[in-house]
């Protein structure tokens, strides 16, 4: 009896599997017939500018992605925050109960025009396999890949297996200030069985990835002082305490040589990655002597931990370090009165943003610094040899998903057996973003889904995305779009 229901599970599978299969064929037949199409939609897209603080032209786009997701039966709507406006839009048919709500932003990082080589900005362009303009990667296309699945699956009279919610944000890029609030306002209108996150890049390795968390992050000002003006370096060198050089010996106290944080609890919140999170990272290809090679380094940090590991730890980052007008400025032979780094703390799951600043704040102390909340007057410099200033930038905590859950389950096999089995799950995202808010606050099962190149430049000047990703998009996405009903 035993061995006729397992016999009758695989059978089942199986032909889920060749269902699948056809989908895939099907979608990818007429995405062949309509790349001009889909390019074209993409290249408009693309040419509108949008940079959070520009309210003209986020309004633009917003009236942009109201036109595209009417086309294909959408009700979208555009809800006012305080800053750029969150777009929802939503296609219900009859008989489903399963909904899914796909998290997308659609601004973009600032750009300098006389950085980009192959053209401007907001001038798409084709160059070999890739598509080059600021949000190519981060984040339009996605957004179009889901639509041109719709498309697809509509014109072969495929039916969806889901109900579609859409969250597309104006704001991701500036830190989102007004997402929580938009959210608690409108969570009905977005709560749904699933949410997916779909920004970020693939794994290196280039296979369909999915992730389960993402990390949070925290920006921290240091500031430490030494004489209250700048000093001349040769009337006072060797005599006045120099503020760069005890700025650089109080960030190496916070680090040892394997990469180790060494501030007291720094690590101790941290949530122990289950059995399958283990496994899933140890099925993932191993490409750190190929990242090493590309970006130019002979060494990582701690040797004995592989990447995808060590994303699922906390981290303490040096960003810039700033004394005396820089080394670009016209080199003034000074001693100079304070010096500054700016640090990035990024978040694992049960990390505390405001714990781990506590914790920051007492290692300086236990370096001998006076911690001060200003700059500090003659009384203050005249009792205190060694003073030092944080100051916290924004911040938010991380948030992760089982692996195990029955939806979870469901779209990772949907996403295998569109792309022949071979996929990345990472329990953790190197990257930060609002992940928590859906998982943690709105309480709604979340995963990432990653679809562009992870060698895509974004944030910095000519950003691109692979041309093979956006069509493997597609394909995902009429995957998702169709999975099994549970």
């Amino acid at each position: 009896m035993m061995r006729a229901f397992r016999i009758a599970i695989f059978l089942c599978a199986a032909a889920l599997a060749v269902q699948a299969q056809d989908t895939t064929a099907r979608v990818r037949a007429w995405r062949v017939q309509h790349e001009q199409q889909i390019l074209d939609e993409l290249f408009g897209f693309l040419a509108i500018p949008n940079v959070a603080d520009k309210p003209d032209d986020i309004q633009k786009n917003v009236e942009a992605l109201t036109r595209m997701f009417e086309r294909r039966r959408f009700a979208p709507d555009a809800v006012a925050t305080g800053g750029s406006p969150v777009v929802l839009a939503e296609r219900r048919a009859p008989n489903l109960r399963r909904t899914i709500t796909f998290y997308f932003h659609y601004d973009g990082q600032p750009v300098v025009a006389r950085e980009w080589i192959n053209a401007p900005p907001f001038t798409p362009k084709i160059v070999g396999d890739r598509l080059y303009a600021r949000s190519a990667s981060d984040d339009k296309s996605p957004i179009v890949t889901l639509l041109a699945a719709i498309d697809a699956l509509d014109a072969a009279n495929i039916p969806m297996t889901s109900n579609i919610r859409v969250l597309m944000e104006g704001e991701e890029e500036a830190g989102s200030p007004n997402l929580e609030t938009a959210m608690r306002q409108h969570g009905d209108r977005i709560r749904s069985d699933v949410l997916l996150l779909v920004d970020g890049p693939r794994h290196p390795s280039d296979r369909p990835t999915i992730n389960f968390g993402a990390r949070g992050i925290m920006n921290a000002l240091v500031t430490v002082y030494g004489p209250k003006s700048d000093l001349h370096s040769g009337n006072y060198g060797n005599w006045a305490p120099n503020p760069a050089l005890a700025l650089a010996r109080l960030l190496s106290s916070m680090k040892d040589d394997n990469g180790r944080v060494l501030v007291d609890g720094f690590y101790d919140d941290v949530v122990p990655l289950t059995d399958e999170e283990k496994r899933a990272i140890a099925d993932i290809p191993d490409v750190e002597p190929t990242l090493m090679k590309a970006y130019g380094f002979a060494r990582p940090e701690n040797p004995a931990e592989r990447l995808e590991l060590r994303h699922n730890l906390p981290t303490l980052n040096i960003n810039a370090m700033e004394a005396g007008g820089g080394v670009g400025g016209q080199g003034r032979t000074i001693i100079p009165a304070s010096a500054t780094a700016r640090l990035d703390l990024r978040f694992v799951k049960d990390v505390d943003p405001g714990r781990q600043l506590d914790r920051l704040v007492a290692h300086i102390r236990k370096q001998g610094y006076v911690i001060v909340s200003a700059d500090p007057d003659d009384a203050m410099r005249a009792a205190n040899p060694k003073m030092a200033r944080v100051t916290r930038v924004g911040g938010y905590p991380a948030g992760r998903t089982p692996m195990d859950l029955p939806i979870a389950r469901t779209i990772t096999k949907a996403i295998a057996d569109s792309a022949g089995g071979q996929i990345v799950r990472l329990p953790t995202l190197g990257g930060s973003a609002p992940f928590y808010l859906f998982s943690d606050v709105l309480k709604v099962p979340t995963i990432g889904v990653s679809l562009v190149n992870f060698d895509n430049n974004q944030h910095g000047p000519n950003e691109n995305v692979k041309l093979k990703n956006v069509w493997d998009g597609i394909e995902t996405m009429a995957a998702i779009l169709t999975m099994s009903r549970e």
